[in-house]
């Protein structure tokens, strides 16, 4: 039955595509074979309307997340990441998904292809693993159907000024009212868990504060939510400065040292348990963060 309902769905008219460049050689990959189907790829991914299905997205990057969550700060883009073909089926499903984000470390080309024609064949409501690939009931049905003209409305009117008590931002409120601990490894740092396995914190470092170099056994992807800070990878010798809306993926075992301008919080996640080796101690990092900046 779910097949059916999936092979009945009418593939969209468009694909607007993009990926950073940890996702780009698996986008190319499935931009070749969109394109292989006669559909119609272009090249950045924006969207105002969510009732339109003619035109839908991919993005990519390492692991499929910091794309997703940057597309949803666009109205009427529901994003979502998919590991594997039951992914996509239950987000078409429920979330009448319309960006799909892919991860070009974990998903292989054949396995993302699979995920990708799921996703195009597969329509909003259709019976899906979540709904033991029955049709769904009645009131579930017309919960989905008002999730479409509501969910946009979200934040609609907001300010967007993160300082203002009416923010509805759903990362800042994860954090708000809740005591973040120190971070006794690092002077100037506290932290929160927000989530296990994979692991997500909310951090913040005080201005001035400075992280030594030090590498991790996981990558890590973040997006700062206030502040601004930069990040030295000296595994690859490049720089990035971030502010808000940022977002950085840094590889398992790349050296990086950072530095903080001003008061910052960052949204990060990772998988595994938490470790940090450094390799050099505060005095060398300030020393060497004062000769760059300078």
């Amino acid at each position: 039955m779910a097949e059916n309902a999936a092979a009945a769905a009418p593939h969209p008219l468009k694909i607007i595509a993009g990926a950073d460049s940890f996702g780009a050689e698996l986008k190319d990959a499935l931009v070749s074979h969109l394109r292989s189907l006669n559909i119609d790829v272009g090249r950045r991914v924006s969207s105002s309307d969510s009732s339109d299905t003619t035109t839908r997205g991919l993005v990519a990057c390492g692991t499929g997340v910091g794309v997703a969550i940057f597309a949803n700060k666009n109205p009427g883009v529901f994003a979502t990441t998919c590991l594997t073909p039951a992914d996509a089926l239950n987000t078409r499903s429920i979330n009448n998904c319309n960006v799909l984000a892919v991860s070009g470390m974990s998903t292989s080309k054949e396995s993302a292809v699979e995920i990708l024609d799921t996703w195009l064949k597969t329509p909003f409501k259709a019976p899906c693993p979540a709904s033991g690939f029955k049709p769904w009931e009645e009131n579930i049905s017309c919960f989905f159907d008002k999730s479409m003209t509501e969910m946009p409305l979200i934040g609609k009117n907001d300010k967007l000024d993160s300082d203002s008590s009416s923010s509805t931002c759903s990362i800042c409120c994860l954090v708000k009212n809740r005591e973040l601990n120190p971070v006794e490894m690092i002077p100037g740092g506290s932290m929160k868990i927000i989530r296990e396995s994979p692991t997500s914190a909310i951090v913040r470092f005080k201005a001035g504060s400075v992280e030594p170099a030090h590498h991790h056994t996981f990558g890590h992807d973040l997006v700062v939510l206030q502040g601004k800070k930069s990040v030295w990878n000296l595994t690859k010798g490049e720089r990035f400065d971030l502010t808000v809306g940022d977002y950085l993926f840094t590889p398992a075992g790349d050296v990086h040292r950072v530095k903080y301008y001003e008061e910052t919080e960052f949204f990060i996640k990772w998988d595994g348990r938490w470790d940090m080796f450094f390799d050099e101690d505060l005095e060398a990092a300030k020393k060497a963060v004062e000769k760059e900046t300078a």
